[in-house]
């Protein structure tokens, strides 16, 4: 599986998501298109394992001396520039997580529970889950633009923390 990934965001930075298939990471990661869809089941399954993956080694934000406030934001900007760095991962990151691929929708459950988790924490013990939910839907909305070509991933993560701070002060 790392060396499919791996092989997936080689292949995302010469041909962007239209051009990706499961055949042509498996041909470049070395295996045959058999073992490739034993793991994928399609391009939008690869690319969003390539999100989860770096979701859950990123690291969690130490929100040691920050106030309610910087600990949120931290963990806001750390996802939103998870993958900021790389254009043609995060465009398909954003095609791949609205696909209705069942194994896309395992995904999407894992990284919205990290994500509510990590909320969760930089918020403290008996955070609002309605606040939780707010800060999860504009997290969503604010991918979703800058996968729609609305800004950078960069600008938008700023834009996120802006819109967050409105929400949380």
């Amino acid at each position: 599986m790392d060396r499919l990934t791996q092989a997936g965001v080689e292949v995302l930075r010469e041909q962007e998501f239209a051009g990706l298939t499961v055949r042509a990471v498996a041909s470049r990661a070395g295996v045959g298109p058999a073992t490739a869809y034993t793991y994928f089941s399609s391009k939008e399954h690869l690319v969003a394992e390539i999100f989860w993956r770096r979701l859950q080694s990123s690291p969690v934000v130490d929100g040691d001396g920050l106030d309610r406030t910087a600990r949120v934001l931290a963990v806001l900007r750390n996802i939103a520039l998870l993958i900021a760095d790389e254009p043609a991962v995060s465009a398909a990151v954003t095609n791949a997580l609205l696909g209705a691929d069942p194994d896309v929708e395992h995904l999407r459950g894992r990284i919205g529970a990290e994500i509510h988790g990590r909320l969760a924490a930089a918020l403290g013990p008996g955070s609002d889950p309605d606040l939780i939910e707010t800060l999860e839907l504009l997290y969503a909305g604010a991918l979703l633009r800058a996968g729609m070509g609305y800004g950078t991933y960069a600008h938008i993560a700023g834009r996120l923390e802006a819109s967050a701070r409105l929400i949380l002060e």
